[in-house]
């Protein structure tokens, strides 16, 4: 699932390719968009905020989001591609390097000076330059009984924190997703510990949160539905968390390990 580590990795393999290049091709196929056209360009910049890619060229800013099912693929020019075509929104060629941007949830390109449209909600970006510890501790804290399950997963408290890692961070806090902020511990442990995986994390292939590189034991508790606990063996439960203006989305959690406020596991 993209994440702040995902889009981190993907601006890396995007920039090798693209910054500093002339662009020799450049299909968008998304119909507001299919008549730009950048070819004879060199692209500017790479940069990834967030969940969020900003690719700079020209004079616009070609800003893209996977969403859950999004990649971006570099391949040599000639090579065949590893998904079908009608799958692809952008087409981004050199003369020895083609970038194809596939299922993306956002493609829109901008003019430079209205990026801030695009990501200027975002709050401190986990893996960016701008990182500040104390700027997000202070946008957790400021709604205290908002459920802090629910609280992780928005970007303007701090930028690239997804599905996967707010279970996995509930879980190595030992607090339970639909605890209040308020009651859920010192925020600025919670952001240490989102910035300390998201960093560890940004340069693997697979995501890890236990230490354990082997397939299959990367994981506490995301996707383990019904699987023992690794630490007491208690099936691993998994139920939807939002509010009345959050949507509800699945997480995981370990009833015994993560008790519900008051200390009584459910």
């Amino acid at each position: 699932m993209p994440e702040g580590d995902t889009v981190f990795r993907t601006a890396h393999r995007l920039r090798a390719a693209l910054e500093g290049k002339l662009l020799t091709e450049t299909d968008f196929r998304v119909p507001r968009f299919a008549t730009a056209d950048f070819t004879g360009s060199t692209v500017d910049e790479v940069l990834s905020r967030g969940k969020h890619l900003l690719i700079r060229v020209a004079d616009v800013s070609i800003h893209s989001h996977l969403k859950m099912e999004g990649e971006w693929h570099v391949y040599p020019r000639g090579s065949r591609w590893r998904k079908p075509g009608y799958k692809a929104r952008v087409v981004l060629g050199t003369e020895d390097a083609q970038a194809v941007g596939f299922e993306l949830g956002i493609v829109e390109v901008l003019a430079r000076e209205r990026e801030h449209d695009a990501v200027g909600h975002l709050g401190p970006d986990l893996l960016g330059p701008d990182w500040d510890p104390g700027r997000a501790a202070a946008n957790l804290a400021r709604d205290p009984d908002r459920p802090v399950g629910v609280a992780l997963l928005d970007q303007r408290i701090m930028a690239g924190v997804g599905n996967v890692y707010r279970s996995e961070l509930c879980f190595l806090r030992g607090v339970d997703p639909s605890t209040p902020v308020g009651r859920a511990g010192d925020p600025a442990a919670w952001v240490d510990l989102a910035h300390r995986l998201l960093v560890a994390n940004r340069d693997r292939a697979m995501r890890i949160t236990t230490g354990d590189r082997r397939p299959g034991h990367n994981l506490w508790v995301y996707g383990r539905r019904g699987r023992p606990c690794r630490r007491c063996h208690t099936p691993i439960r998994a139920g939807e968390i939002g509010t009345a203006t959050d949507p509800e989305r699945v997480v995981y959690r370990c009833p015994r390990c993560q008790p519900r406020s008051g200390g009584t596991p459910a």
